[in-house]
C-alpha cells in the first residue's frame, strides 16, 4: 500500500477510536481482543483473518492482541487513550512464523499511545480498569479472557468499598461499535466498490469459462484465481451449484459435473483489505436458457430490479423484502406453481416453499455484516452510507408436489450489492450481466 494510503488509513482508525470513545463517555473503558490463530490440522493453521471489530478500530493485523480504549486517560502527563497489548518481538519465532510488530511497532506504525507485551495484560489490567465506572466488553466469546476480566472486576469492587472507583457494570460493546460500522465512510465505500468490481470480473470469467462436462470446482478455481491476481481472497466459502445443487442454499461441496441443459448458480465474492463483495448470478451451462428456466429467471430478475429501487434514504429497510416477495409470489401464481390470491398466499407463507430466505443483509467487513435491522421494535430506515445486498431467489426442489415437471430442480438467485445514497441506490455490482440477453451474449463470446 502506498505511504499516502497508509497515512490516510491510520488517520481513519484514529478517528474511529475517537468517535467510539466519545460515544461511551469519559468514565468508561473498552476492551477489544484480536482473533486467535485456528488450527487446521496438527501443527498447521487456517489462513489468519483478523477479528473485524478489532481490525476496524486498529488496523493491526496480528493475532493474540488486545486493544484498550481509555477516554481522557493520561500517563506521565501525556495522552494515553489507546493502549495495545501485542506479541513481543521474538527472533526465533519470526524465522518460523513471520515478522511481528512488537510493542515498538504498535506505537510507531499503528498509532498506539502505549504498547506492552501481551503477557503483561493481566498485571496491568487493574490500573486500566480502576477509576472507570463502565466496562465495555463483549462477554461470551472468549472464555479465558472473560474469566481474567471478571476476576479483576471482582477484586476492584472489593477495593472500591474503601473509596476507589471500580466498574459498576459490564456492557457489550457491540451495540455502540456495530452502529458505527453500519454507516460506511468514503474510504470503506471505495474499498467495497473495488472488491465488487474485481468480483464482477471474476463472475464474467466464470460465465465465459462454463460449458458442459466441466466440474463445479473448475469454475470455482477460475473465480479464486482472479481474486488472487488482485491480492484478494474469498470473502466467504464460494457456492458453485449446478442443476438441483442450486436448490441447496449453502451448497459448498462444488464437486459435481456440470450437465448440458442445467443452470449454474454462483454465489462468490472477493475480500479486499478486509471488505468483501457478495454477488450471485445464475446462468445456463450451455449458454442458452430453456423456456422454463427463462420464465422463472425473469420473475427473479424483476424482483431484484424493483427491490433495488427501494433502497432510498428514509425508506424502511424491510421494503426490499416486501417488494421482492410480492413480485415472486405473483410470478409463481402466473406460472401455475402456486394457486390463490397473492395477498392471502403471502399472509399464509405459502411462497416460502420456493423462497425461504430474506431479500438482503448488511454488507461490509463481514459478508453478513453487523448492525441492527430493527430499532425500537420497528424496521430501521435506510440512511446514507449503509450497504445492503439484494438477493431474491426461487428454488424448485426436485419432485415438488403440484409443480409442473419442467420446473423441477431449478434454483435461481440474483444478488447485487447496493449503497444507499441521498440520490437513491448505487449498485456496486453492475459489472456482471444479469439480463437473459446480456448473459447469453457474453457466454456466446459476443
Amino acid at each position: 500500500m502506498a505511504q499516502k494510503a497508509v497515512t490516510k488509513a491510520v488517520a481513519e482508525y484514529r478517528a474511529r477510536r475517537a468517535e467510539l470513545m466519545r460515544r461511551i463517555g469519559r468514565d468508561a473503558v473498552a476492551i477489544v481482543p484480536a482473533a486467535h490463530e485456528v488450527t487446521r490440522s496438527r501443527d498447521t493453521h487456517f489462513p489468519f483473518r483478523q477479528d473485524s471489530d478489532f481490525a476496524y478500530l486498529t488496523g493491526f493485523a496480528e493475532p493474540d492482541a488486545i486493544a484498550v480504549l481509555l477516554p481522557g486517560h493520561k500517563q506521565d502527563g501525556k495522552k494515553c487513550e489507546f493502549v495495545l497489548f501485542v506479541r513481543p518481538r521474538d527472533a526465533t519465532r519470526e524465522i518460523w512464523d513471520g515478522r511481528r510488530a512488537g510493542p515498538e511497532g504498535a506505537v510507531r506504525d499503528y498509532g498506539a499511545d502505549a504498547a506492552y507485551p501481551i503477557e503483561q495484560f493481566e498485571a496491568l489490567l487493574p490500573q486500566l480498569l480502576g477509576g472507570r465506572r463502565t466496562l465495555h466488553y463483549t462477554m461470551g466469546e472468549r472464555a479465558a479472557l472473560d474469566q481474567r476480566i471478571n476476576a479483576c472486576v471482582r477484586q476492584l469492587r472489593e477495593v472500591s468499598r474503601r473509596g476507589a472507583v471500580a466498574p459498576e457494570q459490564i456492557t457489550a460493546l457491540d451495540g455502540t461499535l456495530h452502529e458505527m460500522r453500519l454507516h460506511k465512510s468514503e474510504r470503506e465505500l471505495d474499498l467495497l466498490a473495488s472488491a465488487c468490481e474485481i468480483s464482477a470480473e471474476a463472475h464474467c470469467i466464470a460465465m465465459r469459462s462454463t460449458r458442459p462436462a466441466l466440474y463445479e470446482w473448475q469454475i470455482a478455481a477460475e473465480i479464486h484465481a482472479h481474486f488472487a491476481r488482485h491480492d484478494m481472497q474469498p470473502g466467504y466459502t464460494s457456492i458453485v451449484g449446478g442443476g438441483d445443487n442450486a436448490c441447496i442454499l449453502h451448497y459448498v461441496e462444488n464437486n459435481c459435473v456440470l450437465q448440458d441443459g442445467d443452470l449454474l448458480l454462483i454465489d462468490a465474492g472477493g475480500e479486499l483489505q478486509g471488505y468483501t463483495a457478495d454477488i450471485t448470478r445464475t446462468f445456463p451451462v450451455n449458454g442458452r436458457f430453456s423456456a422454463a428456466q427463462q420464465a422463472l429467471y425473469e420473475v427473479v430478475l424483476e424482483a431484484n430490479v424493483q427491490a433495488i429501487k427501494t433502497l432510498k434514504v428514509g425508506t424502511s429497510s424491510a421494503k426490499p423484502h416486501e417488494v421482492a416477495t410480492q413480485i415472486l409470489t405473483q410470478g409463481l401464481v402466473d406460472l401455475g406453481l402456486l394457486k390463490g390470491n397473492v395477498k392471502d398466499l403471502i399472509a399464509e407463507g405459502k411462497q416460502r416453499q420456493f423462497y425461504m430466505h430474506g431479500t438482503g443483509h448488511w454488507l461490509g467487513m463481514d459478508v453478513h455484516d453487523v448492525g441492527r435491522y430493527q430499532v425500537d421494535g420497528k424496521a430501521r430506515a435506510f440512511a446514507q452510507g449503509m450497504v445492503m445486498t439484494v438477493e431474491p431467489g426461487l428454488y424448485i426442489a426436485p419432485g415438488s408436489a403440484g409443480v409442473p415437471e419442467q420446473y423441477w430442480g431449478i434454483g435461481i438467485r440474483i444478488e447485487d450489492d447496493v449503497v444507499v445514497t441521498d440520490t437513491g441506490a448505487r449498485v456496486l455490482t453492475g459489472g456482471v450481466p444479469k439480463t437473459v440477453d446480456e448473459i447469453q451474449r457474453l457466454m456466446a463470446g459476443a
